[in-house]
């Protein structure tokens, strides 16, 4: 068997960092890696084939430097990578490493938490149109009305350390009282934007009373808990040290000011170049 390494968490920029918090926080004995390509961020208006591009160097960047399962922290590579990295790359790569999602683990958690069968979705321009979340959800669970709302001004607000100051109660209002105006029946919304979790405190002062928010982390989190736990192959392949190494394709200071917002500690990067 090849040499251990730490689990790879990907994302397209920061927000990837609040699905790491969670997994840090359930699974705190394991190595964690984590890649942020924010010198091409965002990701959510390119093209499918440039996002399967950037997140398959991405991909192949962490299994070079030793890790066996990479997570995609990012909605959006979820969303217009996985699958074809899943079903062609990693067969000629190595059949036995695993790369998983952020899609999937909450869209199986929301069956469980809906009571009205209506879901909201908020998220980027480029989640929202592939439409992943209506077919993950349509697949788990037929009897669920989604509805799809894009949210533009939202990672700009985190990223720009606006999320907690009064400017963005603004959009944050706009974006839920659209949503519900589309369907008032919707009794649960998922954050399908891992910048989102910071503007949390705001979504629940504008959401209707009643509707649940959905933050994937913790689902991410479980999910990926079980899997391990039923996969002990793939467990034993982790290093368990409970470190964390950060990368970025970014300026390293730049990156590790903004980080700390995410996971409230002090981090030292490191600056790669990808492709």
């Amino acid at each position: 068997m090849s040499t251990a390494g730490p689990i790879g968490v990907f994302d397209s920029g920061y927000g990837g960092l609040t699905i790491l918090h969670e997994l840090r926080a359930v699974m705190s004995q394991y190595d964690y890696l984590y890649l942020g390509d924010n010198a091409r961020a965002p990701y959510g208006t390119r093209s499918f084939d440039v996002v399967y591009r950037y997140t398959r160097q991405a991909v192949a960047s962490l299994f070079e430097r030793g890790c066996h399962l990479v997570i995609l922290a990012c909605n959006t590579a979820s969303a217009k990578a996985l699958r074809t990295i899943q079903q062609t790359d990693l067969p000629l790569i190595d059949p036995e490493r695993r790369v998983l999602g952020v899609i999937r683990p909450t869209a199986e958690a929301v069956g469980d938490i809906t009571r009205s069968r209506h879901v909201g979705i908020l998220a980027t321009t480029g989640t929202i149109l592939s439409r992943s979340y209506d077919i993950e959800i349509g697949k788990l669970h037929p009897d669920i009305q989604v509805t799809g709302q894009d949210c533009p001004m939202w990672v700009p607000l985190v990223e720009n350390h606006e999320y907690d100051k009064p400017g963005a109660d603004y959009f944050v209002k706009q974006k839920l009282d659209e949503i519900m105006q589309r369907d008032p029946a919707i009794d649960t919304i998922i954050l399908a934007c891992t910048h989102y979790p910071l503007l949390m405190d705001k979504i629940k002062k504008y959401a209707p009373q009643g509707v649940t928010i959905v933050s994937q982390g913790t689902w991410v989190a479980s999910s990926l808990d079980a899997y391990l736990h039923n996969h002990p192959e793939m467990a034993a392949r982790i290093t368990r040290g409970g470190q964390l190494h950060c990368l970025t394709t970014e300026n390293s200071e730049k990156f590790d000011a903004t980080a700390h917002h995410f996971l409230g500690q002090q981090i030292k990067s490191e600056n790669i170049v990808l492709g």
